[in-house]
């Protein structure tokens, strides 16, 4: 019993390792695809690695010119406003930090005339220094503000510009159910000759 037991899984077992369906292959080639392909060969070469819709607007750049300047350009923007910004927040980190340590070390004074005086110099100094650079943290506000707009219609742009290629790559691998049932099939198989061991 025990040997034709084993010779009906060995059977199954060589059965089903012999088909060789490729049901789910793409149909057609598109951008989705290529992303296993591109990140095989080239993984960290990009800065869109992080996400699947990068990886798709990644395929979609190095096949169009305009989204590639586009992408030049938001690139570039995000690179200079880093520039232009780093020297003002410089100069706003070391003042605070000066007039916080100023009012830190009053504390340590003990003559309260002194103390008073001291402290009176300090806040006169920063409000002055608060009233000439309202207008440089107003401007510094609002490139922030619109970084933050340029990076909200960017990511709408992508991902409406990846939709189509997500749709084209579920009608390229149509799911069918047929292996799956297939091999369900086997399964009952195996389970019946399961049962009926002895």
């Amino acid at each position: 019993m025990r040997k034709t037991l084993f010779t009906t899984i060995l059977l199954i077992l060589l059965f089903s390792c012999g088909e060789n369906r490729s049901e789910n292959q793409p149909l057609i080639e598109n951008a989705v695809d290529n992303t296993d392909s591109s990140l095989k060969g080239s993984f960290g070469s990009s800065r869109y690695e992080d996400n699947i819709i990068d990886k798709i607007y990644s395929e979609l750049i190095k096949n169009d010119k305009k989204l590639s300047a586009l992408d030049g350009k938001i690139l570039k923007i995000h690179e200079e406003e880093s520039k232009v910004i780093h020297p003002y927040k410089n100069i706003f980190i070391k003042s605070d930090d000066y007039y916080r340590d100023g009012k830190s070390q009053t504390n340590s004074i003990t003559d309260s005339l002194m103390k008073h005086q001291i402290e009176k110099e300090i806040k006169l100094s920063k409000e002055k220094y608060d009233l000439k650079v309202k207008n440089i943290k107003a401007l510094i506000s609002q490139i922030s503000k619109n970084t933050e707009t340029i990076n909200n219609l960017y990511t709408v742009f992508k991902i409406r510009k990846t939709l189509p290629e997500i749709e084209k790559y579920q009608n390229a691998h149509p799911l069918k159910a047929d292996s799956l049932e297939h091999f369900i099939g086997k399964q009952n198989q195996l389970l019946d000759a399961l049962k009926n061991v002895k």
